[in-house]
Parts: C-alpha cells; structure tokens; sequence
C-alpha cells in the first residue's frame, strides 16, 4: 500500500476508533488509565491532519471495524493489491475533489478583490499604478526612494480583505530586513515608491501576490491589504553581510 495512502487511512481509522466505536465513547470516553490516555491522544494527532473533504468520503463504522480487526491481529477484508488499487482510486478522487475546491475559493476570493479593488480605486487618496497596485500615503518621508536591487528594512502588517492578520512584524517585536528583489511583485514596487520615512496603506491584487496558489493562510487569488513603514535602506555592505 502507498505510504500516502496508508496515512490517509489509518489516521481515519484511529480517530474514528476512538470517536465512534462505542456508545461509551460517544458519550464521552473514560480516560482512566495511561494506555487510555495515550490512544485518545493518537487519535487526535491522527485526524486533526485529515482535511473535511476527506472525512465526508469515510464511513465511521467501516473505518472502526477495520481498526478493529488490524488491531486484534484479524484478517483484513482486502488484500494488499486490493487495497492499492482502491487506494490509487481514493487518492484520484480526493485530488480531484481538493483541486474543484480550490477553484471555487480562487474564483470567490478572485470576485471579492475585483469588487473591493474597483470601488476602492474611487475613494479619496487612494492613488492605483498601471499594474494595478493601490496605495495611500498616511505619511510622507523625506529620505530616499530604493531600488530593486536594494535591501531594505520596514515595519508592516499584513492582512486579508476581511481584516484577518497573516503576518506582523509588529507583533514580532522587530523590523523586518530583505531585498526587494526577493518579495512578491507587489512589495517590490510598492516600496520603490516610498521614500525613505515614509507609511503607506497598500493594496496588492492576487496577480501581484501569491496569485492562484496562495501561501499558507493566504487563500489562492487573495487581494491583500499591507501597513508599510520603510525605515531604512541597508548599505550595500551591511546587505550583503545579513545575507
């Protein structure tokens, strides 16, 4: 069986042993004893890494009776080859099923910038560049304007459309130092147009972003919202020692 596959499997398997088994359990299980103590914990690290979509296509007591038997030493309903085979097709489906998903989030999330970023290139002070970019200058600085190929250190937070915080150097407590040409394209000529002091808002379209991949928290064609502080621009020889 591929290793996926029996991952997949036996973390549905355990959790659902452990959830569903019994009209005890159902109840509430009676954690008395370590080995109790460490099985429900298994059980819990298990499925917490299986997706919903994944959960919805197992059925509890099938997964519980295949426990069940594997565990007392029985004889599997299906063969090794049968279970490759019926792996194979498990994972085509699931794959299948996460990339329809996917698609549904990046269209949605895809509509939603559009229709932010159309009505908020209307609003006063908010200035949007030939690509698209959209920035607001809460505070003008005085200091120079970087260069792609600069290294440049800044304050900022990061957020989605609806005000969900994905990053912060804020609450890190310390600025953060990189160059300007290892950032999403957003980044790069958004502090290209900030001198040196400066804060802007900035908004960045998904093309400008993670586009329909998305990163981490960040769903697949996310438009983002970006507080940006450039303090200053690293001397080259200070840059290159911080690589």
């Amino acid at each position: 069986m591929k290793p996926v596959v029996r991952l997949t499997l036996t973390a549905a398997a355990f959790a659902m042993a452990f959830g569903a088994a019994s009209s005890a359990f159902a109840a509430g299980p009676q954690l008395k004893t370590e080995k109790d103590k460490n099985s429900y914990m298994v059980g819990m690290s298990l499925v917490g890494g299986i997706p919903a979509p994944v959960r919805e296509e197992l059925d509890p007591k099938i997964v519980a009776q295949a426990v069940e038997t594997i565990l007392s030493g029985g004889t599997p309903a299906l063969s090794e080859t049968e279970a490759q085979t019926v792996g194979k097709a498990f994972s085509e489906k699931m794959r299948a099923k996460m990339q329809a998903l996917e698609k549904q989030v990046a269209d949605k999330n895809q509509k939603e910038g559009d229709a932010f970023l159309a009505k908020n290139r209307s609003v006063a002070g908010v200035h949007t560049t030939a690509s698209g970019l959209q920035y607001k200058i809460e505070k003008q600085g005085t200091g120079p304007k970087p260069k792609s190929t600069d290294t440049v250190q800044v304050n900022y937070e990061g957020t989605l459309l609806d005000g969900t915080v994905f990053d912060s150097s804020y609450k890190r407590g310390t600025p953060a130092t990189f160059p300007l040409n290892g950032v999403i394209p957003g980044w790069t000529e958004a502090l290209q147009l900030m001198p040196v002091g400066s804060k802007y808002t900035v908004w960045i379209p998904a093309k400008l972003a993670y586009g329909d991949h998305g990163a981490g928290p960040i769903g697949p064609n996310s438009t983002l919202k970006f507080q940006v502080e450039l303090l200053k621009i690293e001397p080259p020889k200070a840059a290159e020692a911080k690589k």
